[in-house]
């Protein structure tokens, strides 16, 4: 019986010159993770990376699990060929057999091993002819057919699969690659596909959740738990910090000027990300602000936020409207989470009528009306952590010993 594979195609990796190599080994793990508790092989192949199991079978919710995972730009379930013709043909007919209906098709031959003695043009007449044959009724359309056959000779292989068999996958870049980030985030749709796009890039994700804890109930952490284990098959997500923020905002909504208040939470939120940036380790911060879809999200109340951090903040949703930022939530399995109402910080001690055009000598007027350095430090001590075995590419930071007991897992030794 012929076997066979997922054979998984990238892009952006493939363009990496010296560097390919480091992009395809992490890749590799990254799959390896994300098909944990299976006895699948993933190799490395010229120009593609192969799953396979001892059985010859792909299971069937392989290929969706795999095309989740960033650095995957397509998936496709192929037979596994010998340089035998009669096996390749077979495969080729049983492919284009499964395609349902169609009226018209084209095969495209590749040969990438030069020990394979027919050329690609060859190779299209030959399993062409043999389709011919098979399918008397359908005719062969070079531009834009139904159905494309595909056979590609790799590496002592032939992997013949239609398009039918293939599935697009998530694109990117594998995580790991580009480094670690904090992102600001919430149960609602923009911050979760802030994380995921950002993930997407390389980036090993570290969230934070500001809870309105003790002022309200802790629901909005257990959805936001939900929405870091549905981007699980993503592997972008190592661990989730929650910081509960109830009780400094209550604090500045009584010392600040009503108007300002979000900028002042939003002041103070961006200071502890910063400071578990510096923990983890992480060059940058991410939101999911979108501009002017909320009155904290105009140019100047952007700005007045990001003046209290050094580091860059990465808004990947800025030019997203919500619609589309809705339907992105759809694709990456946080929509139903997000719909679920639940009260946290964002809704907590909210002003009628919020600035959104800040002038920053009322914004600094405002920040010094509560001792928002302590605040800070105190946050910090509050600081909880929960970790998740999703992200094969996350490290836990070695100074956590040093800075937060409680925080520390048991089975490290707390440095003094």
């Amino acid at each position: 019986m012929t076997p066979r594979v997922c054979l998984v195609h990238y892009h952006e990796i493939g363009l990496k010159g010296k560097n390919r190599s480091t992009f395809e080994r992490q890749l590799i793990i990254n799959l390896k993770r994300a098909l944990k508790g299976r006895a699948a092989q993933v190799e490395r192949m010229s120009g593609y990376v192969r799953v396979s199991f001892e059985d010859g079978q792909v299971p069937e919710d392989v290929p969706s699990l795999v095309a989740k995972v960033p650095g995957v730009a397509r998936v496709s379930l192929a037979w596994r060929c010998g340089f035998d013709a009669e096996d390749y043909e077979a495969a080729a007919v049983e492919s284009l057999r499964s395609c349902g209906d169609f009226q018209t098709f084209k095969v495209h031959g590749r040969r990438s091993c030069t020990d394979f003695p027919i050329h690609s043009i060859d190779l299209n007449r030959q399993v062409g002819s043999v389709l011919c044959e098979a399918f008397p009724d359908k005719r062969v359309q070079m531009h834009h057919p139904d159905v494309q056959v595909n056979v590609h000779v790799v590496q002592g292989d032939v992997y013949v699969y239609a398009d039918a068999a293939s599935m697009r996958g998530a694109g990117g870049l594998p995580v790991g690659t580009a480094g670690k980030v904090v992102t600001l985030l919430s149960s609602g749709f923009d911050s979760p596909v802030a994380t995921w796009m950002v993930g997407r890039r390389g980036a090993t994700c570290v969230p934070v959740h500001f809870s309105g804890r003790p002022m309200t109930s802790d629901q909005s952490e257990w959805l936001t738990q939900d929405i870091v284990r549905a981007l699980e098959p993503a592997g972008i997500v190592g661990r989730l910090y929650v910081v509960p923020f109830g009780e400094c905002q209550r604090e500045i909504s009584l010392k600040s000027p009503q108007a300002l208040r979000v900028i002042m939470y939003r002041r103070l939120m961006f200071s502890v990300a910063e400071r578990v940036a510096e923990l983890e380790g992480a060059k940058a911060l991410v939101t999911g602000e979108s501009l002017g879809q909320v009155a904290s999200q105009t140019l100047e109340n952007i700005n007045a936020t990001n003046e209290v951090v050094k580091m860059p903040v990465f808004r990947p949703l800025i030019g997203s409207d919500k619609t589309e930022i809705i339907e992105r939530s759809r694709q990456i399995g946080t929509y139903e989470i997000s719909c679920q109402d639940s009260p946290d910080c964002c809704t907590l001690f909210m002003p009628r009528r919020p600035e959104t055009h800040a002038r920053m000598p009322q914004v600094h007027e405002a920040w010094d009306t509560f001792d928002h350095d302590a605040m800070v430090e105190e946050l910090m001590r509050n600081v909880e952590y929960i970790d998740f075995d999703s992200c094969p590419s996350y490290r836990p930071p070695r100074e956590l010993r040093k800075w937060h007991h409680e925080l520390a897992p048991a089975e490290w030794e707390v440095v003094e």
